[in-house]
């Protein structure tokens, strides 16, 4: 209002405006009463087995909230009225109708793989559709896992049909997870992409010398690669994280946060927490996007129009976890020129951080989580989580319906109704 309006402006005095308030109250419809039309359609839904509603209003005004102290979003969160069983026993938590959509009549999540305590299932899960195979990577600097500074994390493999046959039943036990050697090796991979019939690793590095890179992976045995790029312009990247490629001009996107720094397998940063693209036409390295805490994951939408980024900041890797930093979602739009502009927030995460990034045919958007994979659609609406009951770093499509889920021990198997996007 500019000081001009303001002069003429009429107050009601305060005696006025609170009556008015009180007459607003009574007349409005009270989210969470039941008479909300919204809520009678989430309460009416007709849901599959494994699915449940959590409803939003039922827990928007608490009797008493829990002080920072004993919950700051880094443990998992319980709904009133719910126990963890419940949300374990049914994990598929329906936030709004449409996410019915995407899970279909009859989800189904099964655990294919276990581990007691090395974080094998982390990130960089790509499937071959040729093969029918998914690779994923150990976790790299954990502690439970060794690797870091001393021994490289390992990249795995596993059979889809394999897979599929437990999750339906007809067979028992978990699928066998075969260790795939490189040559030459991806040094602590994190994430993963298709490319041209290849998969395309971000190796974090190790120590001083070993410097992180884009490393160019066969499918198939001898698992033969090549290494694309590793500086920028003569100083070592951070420890790169994660890949997307642009579907309009196939140019290769990679995030660059600090974790192998944070995790103490990587010397201090040289060079800003930044997005960098890569023109594989003329392996020049450009910078798109900065201004992050931890960039992490980055995924495009199916018609390449648009980018989303997460920032992971309140994980500092060993340092203490930090509710007062980004655990936020970017979207970008992404000009014609392959640069992005217009930079929004399209979402907060509400427990852990948002870690891995993946968008489906639709364009909707799912993101490894603190307690699972969220979804949202692309107004950024939470539609509705798969829950894991604790951190799912990274996941990815195995085509139409069908996703593998990397939780560090375990490795899930979920069947939903969403078709994957494009395969590049």
């Amino acid at each position: 209002m500019l000081f001009s309006q303001l002069e003429n402006a009429t107050f009601l005095p305060f005696a006025s405006l609170a009556a008015l308030l009180t007459a607003t109250t009574a007349e409005a419809t009270i989210p969470g009463s039941g008479t909300s039309g919204a809520n009678e359609s989430l309460a009416s839904l007709k849901l599959p087995p494994n699915a449940q509603i959590i409803d939003s209003a039922k827990f928007a005004s608490l009797p008493s909230v829990a002080p920072p102290s004993e919950y700051d979003g880094n443990t998992i969160w319980v709904p009133p009225g719910l126990t963890r069983q419940q949300l374990k026993d049914r994990p598929f938590h329906v936030y709004d109708r449409d996410f019915l959509d995407i899970i279909g009549h009859e989800p189904k999540l099964t655990i294919i793989a276990e581990s007691e305590k090395d974080p094998l299932y982390h990130e960089a899960v790509v499937w071959i559709p040729p093969t029918n195979e998914v690779f994923f990577a150990q976790n790299a600097g954990a502690r439970d896992a060794g690797t870091g500074l001393n021994k490289s994390s390992i990249v795995q493999r596993i059979s889809v049909a394999e897979a599929l046959e437990i999750a339906s039943g007809n067979k028992t036990g978990h699928v066998q997870v075969h260790t795939v050697k490189s040559d030459p090796p991806v040094i602590n991979p994190n994430g993963a992409t298709n490319y041209k019939g290849n998969m395309l690793f971000a190796g974090e590095g190790m120590g001083n010398k070993t410097a992180p890179a884009l490393y160019v992976v066969n499918p198939r045995s001898p698992y033969n690669s090549t290494i694309l790029v590793n500086n920028y312009y003569g100083r070592q990247f951070n420890s790169l994280n994660d890949i997307g490629i642009n579907p309009r001009n196939l140019h290769i996107y990679f995030t660059d946060p600090l974790y192998g720094y944070f995790q103490n397998f990587r010397p201090a940063p040289v060079l800003p927490v930044q997005v960098y693209r890569l023109n594989p036409d003329t392996m020049a390295v450009t910078v798109v996007a900065s201004d992050f805490d931890q960039v992490n994951g980055i995924a495009f939408s199916p018609d390449g129009k648009v980018v989303y980024v997460t920032d992971s900041g309140a994980n500092h890797g060993f340092f203490p976890y930090d509710g007062a930093r980004p655990a936020t979602i970017y979207r970008f739009d992404v000009e014609d020129d392959g640069t992005f502009a217009n930079r929004k927030t399209f979402a907060f995460v509400d427990n852990g951080i948002p870690d891995g990034i993946h968008c489906d045919g639709k364009g909707n958007i799912y993101a490894g989580c603190g307690d699972g994979i969220h979804v949202w659609n692309r107004s950024g609406k939470l539609l509705g989580k798969i829950f894991t009951d604790g951190g799912a770093a990274n996941f990815q499509f195995a085509g139409d319906g069908r996703m593998v889920i990397c939780a560090e021990t375990r490795l899930y198997f979920a069947q939903i109704a969403a078709k994957a996007g494009p395969i590049h």
